[in-house]
């Protein structure tokens, strides 16, 4: 009788972190989608790549934090392995599309990589040039969320 009451708490422990660790991605992504709306409102080309990039972890970061020294929850910082796996799906489709003219010609795989997720300066054209909003800006976001959760804390709490 013990183990059954043993294996419906830990079936309810389970569920309950799923449903955090889903919250705070939540969060984290409706934090990044406001950045992106406000960079939208205030034209696009006027704002360069790498202050998107860095609106991108700082405006998620202080929502986590503040949003984990509220609420304390040691799920928070697991939200850094969703943008982790997030990124290494894109990865994974961008390593599978075929090159052509207009599209990282003759690129081996680390140029399609940096090209279409990290450079400021210039863009792969795979994805429609896209990469950054599909794959590292999310990404960026989750990491970002999930390292604030883990310094908001309270350590003093086990």
């Amino acid at each position: 009788m013990e183990d059954l009451i043993l294996e419906d708490e830990r079936t309810s422990t389970i569920a309950a972190q799923a449903l955090w660790v889903a919250i705070h991605t939540i969060i984290a992504l409706g934090t990044w989608i406001a950045v992106l709306v406000a960079v939208t409102l205030t034209n696009p080309q006027s704002v360069p790549v790498a202050v998107t990039w860095s609106m991108a972890f700082i405006f998620p970061f202080l929502v986590g934090f503040f949003f984990t020294k509220y609420k304390q929850n040691e799920m928070a910082p697991h939200v850094w392995l969703i943008g982790l796996i997030w990124f290494l799906i894109i990865c994974l489709w961008i390593l599978d599309m075929p090159t052509g003219p207009n599209q990282c010609y003759h690129c081996d795989a680390t140029q399609k990589m940096v090209l279409t997720f990290f450079s400021t300066t210039e863009d792969s054209g795979l994805i429609d040039g896209q990469g950054r909003f599909v794959g590292t800006w999310p990404a960026t976001a989750l990491v970002a969320y999930g390292l604030a959760g883990g310094l908001a804390l309270d350590k003093r709490k086990k």
